[in-house]
């Protein structure tokens, strides 16, 4: 579709006239992604996918799934039920919307441009007529009053702004219109995006409802609103929605850190809480620090940006450390396995640091934000484009997978308007400047110092680090700065702190030539190589920036990578998977220091990759009597990039490895209950013999079984012997979270034994079960000759329980 030139200005932001805003704004201006066609051999089949399956599958989901019948319902359009868990789910249909509107930008379609007018005809049936739109309400007398729908107003609209996400829904609403308008020019979603932000404006004004929205977004979309249409009350009322946090009353008790809210915007420094929500608050500080030259939001958005990569960031761009509350961890608490690092917080990242590039024009933004895009937001969606990740674990046991679809349905369509978008971050312009941001094949047309320049970039990163820019016909002669980015890694620091560092330090140095002629250029301050001169169509400028394999430390106060080692080439973050290692195990595997990893293409491997080939010394634990000891081996693997894991059925992957011996996971020796075929009436049975022993019964370091949400109810674990096996004792380790869960050690236990028959028999003269927590428990009786074991546990009334390790004792 064509789009209107009027409206090309800031697309990414949002888009407007420049006299709507006077002088006030990013120093730094994004060339919309319109202007840039991506013909990249990396990115172009992803969009693609994006565009012809992700997009059109979403929005069958969400047919499928009632999310689009409900405002039918709600309109009046439908006698059925509304339907759903979430009263959020009016929101994954406006974003798919916004995807969709983003890729009518760059593709005609008019089967889809019919398509989203009927999806907005939808819209305007659903609105209430002073500007209201939120399904679940419209529709509530036909929702059973038994129906569990989470995140919904308690009786009436606005009664619990804390939890119940209409705002959340408005500003993803106000996105999609402004993106739908900008792409068809025409105006009826926009309309009635209008009409609900007055709404808003009305009732949560200087005089209104004195409470900030329990999860951010609309403020990011009173700022789109506030640049499509010039109204300064949609910034006002963004920029009041955010004074108002951390500002508790009587009438309105404080959402807590889990929604920022703990402490004034202006006063935090910390990235706490849910991780969306805070990533969602500190883009809209740094639109609102950009469009209202607010001083104050400059300076805590950096504070809190400083925290963020300093402590708490995933070396794949991930961010939020717990799956409880979605949320930050502490300082320097990055565990693996159970990293949370959902898809939309990666997302939400970028966002973030592409604003706060656009404020301060430094390309250490610029590398968090090329981290997560390659690493922690690519992992969240398939080569298929038909799965996604919500969690974006950096280890797993083989209990990871991704998902066709979710109750909770953000991750997914977040991921169709980001995609979609991806050709606004890789350019930007200030005065006479023009920024080269990602290195991405494709074509460009930008207005730099007023003069039209067309440029052409090719490149096969980030396979390689070899970029040719061309100038091409169209370009005006002009005189002006080519800023190209030296990523971080390229300059020998994978992120812009201490948090990572590289095995070896330093970095090869780039090569740098214009029309053949190889020069020198000093990086400057900002992280880029500055070429001022006249340049005119033909000109040719080409970067080389070696790639070499690079292992990585992380700083020592995060215990979870304490003694471990992680593979990077280029942006790519590697991980080592079960099926690339000779008996599908990794966490027994130690890499050398002296490694020399080998990149090799693999064609015919998820598409096309570089994968990494080396060797690794692997471990396996051997027992002699009483006495244990480690054995080593080497063996030959190779690692593949981590966005791609788990693409090839469910098994153990890692991205940090041991680095010495002490800190493997040595393959389990053949004992009685490691030979064992492990059984339970729910959980991770692995967990029981795997002989990784706990530092404690809270310790979250390893895989344990645990029968949440069960609570007070008999569950059992159980071991089938190929031959029958004497066995005189066991030791079991029990699992309890207390502080973080609702696990709790057990009630009470009993062991049954199964000899020849099939009758359960409890094992005769047990010396006593105990129930003791942080070690294990030690239970001997008489021999048997069993061909299996049971343990029989009772859980306590209200609580549930979990095991770390199983051992049997033979006689």
């Amino acid at each position: 579709m064509r789009l209107h030139s009027f409206l090309l200005v800031h697309f990414l932001l949002g888009g407007v006239l420049a006299s709507h805003l006077g002088a006030q704004d990013y120093p730094f201006r994004p060339v919309p992604f319109p202007k840039v066609r991506v013909e990249d051999g990396f990115w172009r089949p992803r969009l693609e996918t994006n565009r012809t399956v992700t997009i059109p599958y979403a929005f069958q989901q969400c047919e499928d799934t009632g999310r689009i019948e409900n405002f039918r319902v709600a309109g009046g359009l439908s006698k059925k039920r509304w339907t759903g868990d979430f009263g959020f789910n009016d929101s994954d249909v406006s974003k798919i919307i916004e995807g969709a509107s983003y890729g009518l930008t760059l593709v005609d379609d008019p089967k889809l441009v019919a398509y989203l007018s009927n999806l907005v005809s939808l819209y305007e049936a659903a609105q209430e007529d002073d500007g209201y739109l939120y399904t679940f309400q419209t529709a509530r007398t036909t929702v059973p009053a038994d129906a569990r729908v989470h995140c919904v107003p308690k009786e009436k609209r606005w009664d619990d702004i804390g939890m119940a996400h209409e705002l959340y829904n408005s500003g993803h609403m106000y996105e999609a219109a402004v993106a739908h308008w900008q792409a068809t020019g025409d105006r009826r979603l926009l309309e009635v995006a209008i009409r609900n932000a007055d709404l808003v404006c009305r009732t949560f004004g200087p005089k209104g409802i004195q409470a900030p929205p329990g999860h951010q977004e609309i403020e990011i979309g009173l700022a789109k609103l506030y640049r499509a249409t010039g109204e300064r009350r949609y910034l006002d009322q963004c920029r009041l929605f955010l004074e108002r946090r951390g500002q508790p009353r009587p009438d309105r008790p404080s959402y807590g850190s889990y929604s920022q809210d703990h402490l004034p915007v202006l006063e935090q420094g910390e990235a706490v809480g849910h991780a969306v929500r805070a990533n969602y608050m500190y883009a809209a500080m740094a639109d609102v620090a950009a469009l209202g030259g607010d001083s104050d939001y400059l300076a805590a958005t950096h504070r809190i940006w400083r925290n963020v990569v300093e402590h708490k960031l995933y070396l794949t761009g991930g961010v939020g450390a717990s799956g409880h509350g979605e949320a930050y961890g502490k300082n320097d608490q990055l565990p693996n396995r159970t990293a949370y690092a959902e898809t939309c917080a990666a997302i939400a990242n970028v966002y973030w640091n592409h604003r706060m590039f656009l404020l301060h024009g430094d390309s250490a933004y610029i590398d968090v934000l090329e981290r997560s895009l390659y690493n922690g937001v690519l992992s969240g969606v398939s080569l298929d484009g038909k799965a996604f990740f919500y969690p974006n674990p950096l280890a797993s046991n083989g209990e990871h997978g991704r998902s066709s679809w979710f109750g909770c349905a953000c991750c997914p369509s977040n991921i169709t308007r980001f995609l979609a978008s991806l050709g606004g971050y890789v350019y930007a312009v200030k005065e006479d400047s023009l920024y080269v941001n990602l290195y991405v094949a494709g074509k460009v047309r930008a207005e730099v110092d007023g003069k039209e320049i067309h440029l052409k970039q090719e490149t096969q990163y980030p396979w390689n680090g070899r970029i040719l820019i061309e100038f091409l016909k169209g370009s005006e002669p002009s005189e002006f700065s080519l800023q190209l980015r030296l990523p971080g890694w390229a300059r020998g620091k994978p992120v812009p702190s201490d948090l990572y560092r590289y095995r070896k330090p330093g970095a090869p140095q780039p090569r740098l030539s214009v029309n053949g002629r190889e020069i020198s250029a000093e990086v400057n301050a900002q992280g880029y190589l500055e070429l001022r001169r006249p340049w005119k169509q033909g000109d040719r400028v080409e970067l080389e920036m070696a790639m070499p394999v690079r292992q990585v430390l992380c700083a020592e106060t995060v215990e979870a990578n304490r003694g471990r080692v992680a593979l990077e080439r280029g942006p790519l973050v590697y991980c080592v998977e079960h099926p690339d290692v000779p008996g599908g195990k990794v966490h027994h595997l130690v890499l050398q220091e002296d490694e020399a990893w080998t990149p090799a293409k693999e064609d015919g491997l998820l598409g096309g990759i570089t994968v990494l080939e080396g060797n690794a010394t692997a471990t396996r634990y051997q027992e002699n009597g009483s006495e244990r000891r480690v054995v080593e081996q080497e063996v030959k693997l190779r690692a593949i990039p981590y966005h791609l894991w788990a693409h090839r059925g469910r098994g153990e992957m890692a991205v940090w490895l041991a680095k010495t011996r002490e800190f493997a996971f040595p393959l389990p020796a053949p004992t009685t209950a490691s030979m064992a075929i492990a059984r339970a009436s729910g959980g991770d049975v692995g967990a029981l013999n795997d002989q990784r022993e706990p530092k404690s019964s809270g310790d979250h370091t390893h895989t344990f079984l645990h029968w949440w949400p069960r609570k007070g109810t008999l569950e059992w674990v159980q071991y089938d012997f190929k031959q029958p096996v004497q066995v005189q004792g066991i030791e079991v380790y029990w699992f309890d979270d207390t502080g973080r869960g609702e696990c709790r050690l057990p009630a009470s236990w009993r062991l049954l034994y199964r000899g020849e028959g099939d009758e359960w028999i409890e094992v005769p003269e047990p010396d006593g079960y105990p129930v003791l927590a942080d070690r294990f428990n030690q239970l001997s009786f008489q021999p048997v000759l069993a061909t299996s074991l049971r343990l029989e546990v009772q859980l306590q009334p209200g609580w549930s329980a979990g095991i770390h390790e199983w051992k049997v004792r033979p006689k």
